[in-house]
């Protein structure tokens, strides 16, 4: 049953991510249609992550209350009213309105990390967790897709036609997985078990474990986020791309740093997450500056774009191998937190982006905020993990 939790988890979570992705590959388009500015432009393609950042949080909560199967299951129904509503919209602020909604598209990741994570042990976590959030090869699924479809059936049609997988979904996730607790003795929990639960949650919200790996977080999704969604943007924009080669590029992107999040999961198994982590950092933040400075060039920044993937890709393994392990009774609320805060990291540098080609004409200091912004989390990584080792806290080692 665990493996088809998985599994199901993860189709689940790719057709989540098609619906929240759904806008940036035809995002262009859209702006031309409702004649937009480019800061506009950055709105449609960041609204979506906003709510699905903020949401995960408390679906992330109603996860570890009620379970994997029912939350995911409502999730994938409820998709269909914005996917409606938005085939509707035809002027600036219904649109943003409808694609606030379909932003919550976006928690499934921390639905599917606690409903997966609750099936295997600690030493397991890293690759299965990683393989789960394979899931977010729905981005590029977006990019590929979306724009072909727009081009043969038009927005509105499309979003009507993403209704059939969404309840498909719904159907497969209700019928072919179980909640880990269902499966398992309904025992009352020992003293010492209870005990490792009041730790857990008593230090939740203290612990600089929490804070420290949204940063990273916030970093390593959120990168991968903005660039998912942006990047079709700005290959149209410096390159004169059309929207489905521009799709397919950035689908190459999406799918690199996808699949190596398994290897990074796997790593982190294997090493010290702290050492992969700062290798993540300090490669993107060279490779940040290498793409800005060079963006000029394609051939330079293509490959500075993938180096860029598969760091990004490696780093999100890392970081949620270790919050299973830092909060073994609270995943999904530490996941939805985490998962957020990420998100987040996904909203804004579209919206910075588009800000500053809109003033400066270029994308350059954009590219350099994140080089900064790999620095700074390079010292916090180094001065949080200087006399500790790569391992849970005393407190979490009790409750584990």
């Amino acid at each position: 049953m665990r493996r088809s939790v998985m599994m199901m988890s993860m189709v689940a979570m790719i057709v989540s991510f098609v619906v929240w992705s759904m806008i940036s590959p035809v995002a262009p388009q859209m702006t031309k249609a409702m004649h937009l500015s480019e800061f506009d432009k950055s709105i449609l393609v960041a609204t979506p992550v906003l709510l699905g950042s903020l949401f995960r949080i408390p679906i992330g909560m109603l996860t570890d209350r009620f379970g994997g199967r029912i939350v995911y299951t409502v999730l994938m129904v409820y998709l269909v009213i914005p996917l409606f509503g938005i085939s509707f919209a035809h002027h600036f602020g219904t649109f943003v309105f409808w694609e606030i909604l379909l932003g919550v598209a976006g928690t499934s990741f921390a639905v599917g990390i606690g409903h997966v994570s609750a099936w295997y042990p600690p030493k397991q976590q890293g690759l299965v967790l990683g393989i789960t959030a394979l899931g977010n090869i729905g981005t590029a699924v977006a990019g590929f897709s979306i724009p072909v479809m727009f081009l043969h059936l038009g927005f509105a049609n499309t979003a009507r036609v993403l209704v059939i997988p969404v309840l498909i979904m719904a159907a497969c996730l209700w019928l072919f997985t179980r909640d880990a607790k269902s499966e398992k003795a309904t025992l009352e929990p020992t003293v010492n078990q209870a005990n490792a639960m009041k730790l857990d949650a008593k230090g939740f919200w203290t612990t600089s474990n929490l804070w420290v790996l949204s940063m990273f977080y916030f970093i390593t999704f959120g990168g991968f986020v903005a660039f998912g969604n942006y990047l079709p943007t700005l290959l149209q924009s410096i390159y004169h791309m059309p929207p489905v080669s521009a799709g397919l590029r950035a689908s190459g992107f999406v799918v690199l740093a996808t699949a190596l999040r398994p290897v990074g999961g796997y790593l982190a198994d294997k090493i010290a997450p702290k050492n992969l982590l700062i290798m993540t950092f300090a490669v993107i933040a060279i490779m940040a500056a290498v793409f800005g400075f060079g963006m000029a060039n394609m051939a330079v920044a293509t490959i500075a774009a993938l180096v860029i993937s598969i760091m990004l890709g490696i780093g999100n393994g890392a970081v949620f191998k270790l919050v299973p392990t830092y909060f073994p009774h609270t995943t999904g609320k530490a996941t939805g937190i985490i998962g957020a805060i990420g998100g987040m990291g996904g909203f804004f540098p579209p919206l910075v982006m588009g800000a500053l080609k809109q003033a400066t004409g270029s994308y350059l200091v954009g590219m350099l905020f994140l080089a900064l912004s790999c620095v700074i989390a390079l010292v916090v990584l180094l001065i949080q993990y200087r006399t500790r080792k790569s391992a849970p806290t005393k407190r979490v080692r009790v409750a584990a």
